[in-house]
């Protein structure tokens, strides 16, 4: 198959390793030094270039904020068969775009970010796939992700969303919340060094991730409830009350031990 890659960023070349082996692949990106260490690739920098390749497949690994003007500006180069396909971590606005473009689609979330995840040993990653778009599409990225050992879910886009903001948006923001309070600390425990490197990994995630992740509709439900229990939290401590704080322990051994 003829695979045009867009971006050459860490998951562009994560995708361009993979898959450049087995099929004839090409990675289109606007910087050519973006491009100096992709091999057993075309590499591109118009869009004439893509117009001549005639991609059967697309798979748009640009920064979330440009993903879909980027399938904009290359649709009139692509042929009427070529699907194409995203691999965003939020959905917001895709469905409505994939409906109107005329290309046939499949939508994907490989859940491993560069920054904690080790891209050659993925067996203990998860991935999503969009169960809306095309059949062929979605079974090519089914096979793929299959082969890295990846567990595989199916959601709709609404549930996809509704599923990151819950898996992402704690996390997020916890650690932002952690990363504000912090200080320079000449001794620090165990659990503030742990913390403290998860906060490191965080932060280093490309901005525009971390806004659209916090910017999801869904998003705000959840930050709501870290703000109820923390409320909670504080009033145990405020009147240091150790029926009520065995009570909320229960509880979150509860939701994290289960």
């Amino acid at each position: 198959m003829k695979i045009l890659i867009l971006g050459a960023g860490k998951m562009g070349s994560f995708f361009v390793d993979l898959l450049s082996f087995d099929h004839e692949t090409a990675v289109y990106d606007t910087d050519p030094k973006r491009l100096r260490f992709m091999y057993n690739t075309l590499r591109f920098t118009t869009l004439q270039e893509i117009k001549d390749f005639e991609p059967e497949l697309v798979i748009n690994a640009v920064t979330l904020k440009y993903t879909l003007e980027v399938f904009r500006q290359i649709e009139p180069q692509l042929p009427p068969h070529c699907i194409l396909s995203d691999i965003a971590s939020v959905k917001t606005d895709f469905h409505e775009y994939y409906q109107q473009c005329g290309h046939p689609y499949v939508s994907t979330h490989p859940m491993f970010g560069p920054t904690f995840a080790n891209l050659g040993a993925l067996s203990n990653e998860n991935a999503i796939i969009i169960s809306d778009g095309d059949y062929m599409g979605r079974i090519f990225f089914k096979d793929l992700y299959q082969k890295l050992g990846l567990h595989i879910c199916e959601y709709s886009f609404k549930e996809h969303d509704e599923i990151v903001a819950y898996s992402l948006s704690i996390p997020f923001v916890s650690t932002f919340v952690f990363a504000a309070v912090m200080k320079p600390q000449d001794a620090p425990g165990t659990t503030f060094k742990r913390h403290m490197a998860i906060a490191k990994g965080v932060l280093n995630e490309d901005e525009t991730l971390l806004r659209e992740i916090l910017f999801n509709p869904h998003t705000v439900d959840q930050v709501a409830k870290i703000r109820e229990e923390l409320k909670r939290l504080i009033e145990i401590i405020d009147n240091k009350d150790p029926e009520a704080l065995a009570r909320f322990i229960a509880k979150i051994k509860t939701n994290a031990l289960r």
